[in-house]
């Protein structure tokens, strides 16, 4: 008990440490620039250690059990040796992580409530937002799979997929272009990062002739491409 209280701690400082140079730029500006008195400045300050005491019992509370776990199943998967079963746990654990993440649920939330008329219609919109670019990047972790065990090199996906994306992106006027770079980015983050990098690690590591290094990384690109794709089309054809 002690030693997680310790590890606790630790997460605590580095948190600090990687939050006070946003505090700094924030404080910074609104003395020097704005010249004016932060308005309610006790809120602020509550709210900025709320924060910092939520993003550190997310990050250990995912660290204790939904990552060892993810890669406990993406190892003992990978030894049973059916390639079937390991693209559908890459499909629903991709599925699974992204429709659960912040950073995607707040861009999907501020796209939804600049083009919705009504707080229902927001939350529909934001919604089908977050499965659409869920549902693409499952799809991306399955392809993945498929790559590492085949042995195929990312490469041959993420240029072309993002000379695609680029291609796409100049055919349309659309809003929804500068949504689909935002939604790929937003789509990767705290939550299944780490989950496709120990589930790449760990099936480059079972299967015979694969290199961690050269071939479990790389799902982290293809999921971050997919999304864009999949909006980016919707934008040509919408």
């Amino acid at each position: 008990m002690g030693g997680q209280a310790a590890d606790l701690g630790r997460d605590l400082v580095r948190n600090l440490r990687d939050l006070l140079p946003i505090v700094a730029v924030v404080l910074v500006f609104q003395i020097l620039v704005v010249g004016e008195p932060m308005h309610d400045p006790l809120r602020r300050a509550v709210g900025a250690f709320a924060a910092l005491l939520g993003l550190t019992f997310f990050v250990r509370g995912l660290a204790l059990s939904i990552f060892p776990v993810g890669a406990e199943l993406a190892d003992r998967l990978a030894r049973r040796g059916s390639v079937l079963v390991l693209v559908s746990f890459g499909f629903a654990i991709g599925f699974a992580s992204t429709i659960a993440e912040p950073a995607l649920a707040a861009v999907a939330g501020k796209a939804a409530a600049a083009v919705a008329a009504s707080p229902d219609e927001t939350a529909r919109i934001a919604l089908l937002l977050r499965v659409v670019v869920s549902v693409a990047l499952g799809a991306a972790l399955a392809l993945g799979v498929v790559r590492i065990v085949l042995g195929w090199p990312v490469a041959r996906f993420v240029l072309p997929g993002y000379g695609l994306a680029t291609a796409m992106a100049l055919a349309t006027d659309s809003p929804l272009a500068l949504l689909a770079f935002d939604a790929g980015a937003a789509a990767t983050s705290a939550i299944n990062i780490p989950l496709m990098i120990a589930l790449g690690g760990g099936l480059a590591l079972v299967v015979r002739g694969r290199s961690p290094i050269a071939d479990g990384f790389g799902l982290v690109a293809l999921a971050s491409l997919t999304p864009m794709l999949v909006i980016l089309a919707f934008a040509l054809v919408a």
